[in-house]
């Protein structure tokens, strides 16, 4: 009895310790958001406009951000599952978190198991867009012209795992019609050569599409949203479900999560200044700008996010699997 009770009274110890810990975080450490792609691009982005409005309610805690870039995001996202669950670790991660499961054979962590679920933050819609000689106008005439080019669209993406490579694999099997797939190293040199007629089609995020779209540089057909877009640019163009598709919905989502095991007192309170900072009128304002819809329904919450995520998992899993896309 005497050697059980030596046993126990660090444990409890720790146990206390530990709780306290939590109930003070983040105390004087800093919180790192890692965000697993190179600094400037859309993610970055969020990643950095959230860790501003998120100090504040967090006590004015010091935020950084770390670039974890490669292997389409499965690099950055490791470094946070392998991390110290103390809640000074977070991943800001786009639609790929739900993608990578299905496109990497050998992913290093489970996406579901080993992380903590904080919450949505954003959603980003995708528009059709194609060459600016291309013979349509709408999307009726670009079903006429897509059955009378059966074998000859070229079909534009940002690289393997990117959002307009899914939007495209999506496209493409709606249409149950396949199309030559051109990948590139990035939006910009895919754009410049839509722009140029070098290919024909592309899907991509409101926020690398509005303006070439308000300049007439490209031509719009559809959004990939449920409900028509409100911006002047996108206004009149369909959804996707109203030309015959009511499944297609694609947007651009980013989420926050942490290590696995993160104590519930901490996650409570990353939870909490994630939902002031959706509220701030700053965060909103900027986040507008990007073309980004600021998250405000139940999957702010921990459980619904996870949720959310998991059906992703399942929409993607067969689309990916059906073009036999993967990455090793």
């Amino acid at each position: 009895m005497k050697l059980l009770y030596k046993t126990a009274l660090p444990m409890a110890l720790l146990a206390v310790a530990a709780t306290a810990g939590a109930q003070d975080f983040p105390g004087s450490k800093p919180i790192t958001i890692v965000v697993p792609f190179a600094a400037g691009g859309p993610t970055d982005l969020v990643a950095r406009q959230l860790a501003e409005a998120m100090r504040k309610p967090l006590g004015g805690a010091t935020i950084l951000v770390d670039n974890a870039a490669g292997a389409g995001g499965t690099i950055g996202a490791n470094k946070v599952a392998k991390a110290s669950a103390d809640g000074h670790t977070v991943l800001l991660h786009h639609i790929g978190v739900a993608t990578a499961p299905a496109l990497y054979r050998n992913l290093p962590y489970k996406t579901l198991d080993d992380f903590e679920y904080v919450g949505m933050v954003n959603e980003v819609p995708m528009t059709v867009i194609g060459r600016p000689t291309l013979p349509a106008n709408n999307y009726a005439e670009l079903t006429k012209w897509l059955e009378a080019n059966k074998g000859k669209v070229n079909l534009a993406n940002a690289g393997l795992g990117a959002a307009s490579h899914l939007c495209g694999l999506l496209f493409q099997s709606s249409l149950k019609m396949e199309m030559t797939t051109v990948p590139y190293k990035g939006t910009g040199p895919a754009m410049t050569d839509l722009i140029g007629g070098q290919v024909d089609l592309m899907c991509d995020q409101t926020t690398n599409t509005s303006s070439q779209i308000e300049g007439k540089k490209v031509k719009a057909f559809a959004v990939t949203t449920r409900q028509r877009l409100a911006t002047p640019a996108l206004k009149d163009l369909p959804t996707m479900q109203e030309v015959g598709y009511k499944d297609f919905e694609v947007n651009v989502f980013h989420g926050l999560y942490a290590p696995k095991g993160v104590p519930a007192a901490a996650l409570k309170k990353l939870n909490d200044a994630l939902k002031v900072a959706l509220k701030d009128p700053d965060f909103v304002r900027r986040q507008n700008e990007l073309g980004a819809v600021i998250v405000s329904d139940k999957r702010v919450e921990p459980a619904e996010h996870k949720k959310f995520i998991a059906a992703e998992i399942n929409k993607w899993t067969p689309v990916i699997r059906a073009a036999g896309v993967y990455a090793d």
